[in-house]
């Protein structure tokens, strides 16, 4: 088994040498990643505009105390008369300032009497005038390449005028349980050894989360040929293939035989990692193949440390599990000589993360309900030991 370092590693250096993009409305488009950068056309505003309501005006002329209204100049309006001395235009938010104007006077620091402005209150010289640029400039990157698309591309994509853009096709990951034990969901109990599965279905919801497109396969039998046949129809269908049990050493463990039939390359079979020591990653040209364990604590933590980062290859995006510093409330008890992912509970308080393990069990990795809660994984490495109250910690986040 190798270092769970090793293994880290070993993912970051996989190149993934043809990744597909395609061109979508905007408004389809949150949620994937950017294949390009996004550049601004132009400068934003063009021109200075009114960030109030008030009167534009020159501003060596407030010393006057009183301006003659000279026109009205609405948003949207295309003004034609310019503020000349000792007159003001009355501007809207998001009006053009007039030509001859510096300085907008909010509606709020002046008396209106007839047709005139009475100051009442002076402000300084471009008061609530937005620049040339202020927004953004002609020629400014202003989205990088790689960006996962949210709200706010969204507004801004929509103030350049784009209508569509170029983004990563989600990779499409096929998801597979193996074990003569397990039931799919509202398939019938027959006998007391069947037990419901969950994996299959927490890594749908996994490949979902972090940008994927599922292939759910169900659940199939602990049989040679069987498992054969799904891997095979799997890898034709899909750019990662995720299966969970089967890779250890038992009798009925076939997955690791199989795919080393199939005529992968194996990148790593076994780390020294807690849970999830058996793991086995491999690929086929540009598909690759996760073989996770079967107890479900164990496939969930060993999919957010391997499959999450591939699905990012197949899209040049930035990481989505997040490693942070924190402090422990109570002491952690150290169980192997490995990399160990434990379940706790995180909390901020006054800038700093803290983790205590208040209603998590000891026990398997067969743990799932673990998993709920405020919860985040605890990261201790094989040279780590126990540690103290107050002892700083390497957490990691799901979001």
């Amino acid at each position: 088994m190798i270092h769970f370092d090793e293994s880290i590693e070993r993912i970051e250096q996989i190149e993934i040498a043809k990744k597909r993009t395609k061109t979508l409305p905007l408004m389809e488009a949150q949620g994937y990643v950017l294949a390009e950068a996004i550049v601004a056309e132009h400068n934003s505003p063009e021109f200075p505009t009114s960030a109030m309501d008030g009167y534009a005006l020159k501003h060596e002329d407030l010393a006057m105390k009183r301006l003659k209204i000279a026109s009205i100049n609405p948003a949207g309006a295309a003004l034609k008369e310019e503020v000349i001395g000792g007159t003001c235009i009355k501007t809207f938010t998001g009006s053009l300032m007039p030509h001859g104007a510096d300085t907008l006077i909010p509606i709020e620091n002046v008396l209106v009497e007839g047709d005139e402005i009475v100051i009442q209150e002076e402000v300084p010289q471009g008061f609530s005038v937005r620049a040339v640029g202020e927004n953004y400039a002609k020629g400014q990157q202003l989205i990088d390449k790689g960006t996962k698309i949210d709200f706010p591309h969204i507004g801004v994509l929509a103030s350049l005028n784009i209508a569509e853009v170029l983004v990563y096709e989600k990779p499409t990951v096929a998801v597979l349980s193996t074990g003569s034990e397990l039931l799919s969901l509202g398939e019938e109990q027959t006998n007391d050894a069947q037990i419901r599965s969950s994996n299959n279905y927490i890594l749908e919801a996994i490949v979902k989360k972090y940008d994927g497109t599922p292939l759910q396969l169900g659940c199939i039998k602990d049989d040679k040929a069987s498992i054969m046949e799904a891997l095979s129809k799997a890898m034709e269908q899909a750019d990662i293939v995720v299966t969970t049990g089967g890779v250890s050493v038992g009798d009925f463990d076939f997955v690791k035989d199989v795919i080393r039939e199939l005529g992968c390359e194996v990148l790593f079979k076994g780390v020294r990692i807690k849970p999830g020591q058996h793991i086995m990653v491999a690929k086929k040209g540009d598909t690759f193949i996760v073989g996770l364990p079967g107890f479900a604590y164990s496939s969930t933590v060993t999919a957010l440390l391997y499959v999450v980062p591939l699905i990012e290859k197949f899209q040049e995006g930035s990481a989505s599990l997040h490693r942070v510093k924190a402090k422990l409330k109570e002491p952690f008890v150290k169980r192997a000589k490995k990399a160990e992912f434990t379940a706790c509970n995180i909390s901020l308080y006054q800038g700093e993360y803290y983790v205590d393990f208040k209603g998590k069990k000891v026990g398997t990795s067969a743990i799932l309900t673990n998993m709920l809660g405020s919860v985040a994984l605890l990261e201790t490495s094989e040279e780590e030991g126990s540690k103290e109250v107050g002892d700083e910690v390497n957490v990691l986040l799901f979001d």
